[in-house]
């Protein structure tokens, strides 16, 4: 198989579930501004659901912002949102040798979000175990990633 073909099976890997949009691969931070928004939108509360219109921006003028749309769709369609699904990134994350790329990186923390504003709302005592464990996960994804890598000294 030619490279090209590879890379188009690649990227057609990411296609967005919803037929309205053409994203391939969308990722909401494109510059520092865009990290700022995103920490912003965070501090206003954003919410991720499971069903429906799944992000929640109670702050009308962020929610209202153009790229906002992006984030909309990144957390709609992206987002592993089953038990099941987050736990099978888990363990690809644990298994990872390499930095997460950054829209990887995005999306984990994206993922982190949703799965600690899930566990808030769990009452059954074994499903919280279960994604407590999962948060967990996550977090030491996230700072595992992070963390600068370990280097070896000279008398190793």
């Amino acid at each position: 198989m030619s490279r090209w073909k590879e890379i188009m099976l690649t990227e057609f890997s990411f296609l967005i579930k919803r037929g309205a949009y053409s994203l391939i691969n969308p990722t909401f931070q494109h510059s520092e501004e865009d990290t700022g928004l995103l920490f912003e939108i965070l501090l206003a509360g954003m919410q991720i659901r499971d069903e429906g219109h799944a992000l929640l921006i109670p702050d009308e003028e962020l929610a209202s912002l153009r790229p906002v749309q992006t984030l909309e769709v990144i957390c709609e369609d992206v987002l592993p949102k089953k038990l099941s699904d987050i736990r099978r990134l888990t363990a690809d994350l644990a298994r990872r040798r390499q930095p997460l790329s950054w829209q990887d990186f995005e999306r984990t923390v994206l993922t982190l979000v949703y799965t600690s504003q899930t566990l808030a709302q769990i009452t059954e005592q074994n499903q919280r175990e279960l994604w407590t464990d999962t948060l967990v996960q996550l977090f030491r994804a996230v700072q595992k990633d992070l963390s600068p890598p370990l280097r070896k000294s000279a008398f190793d």
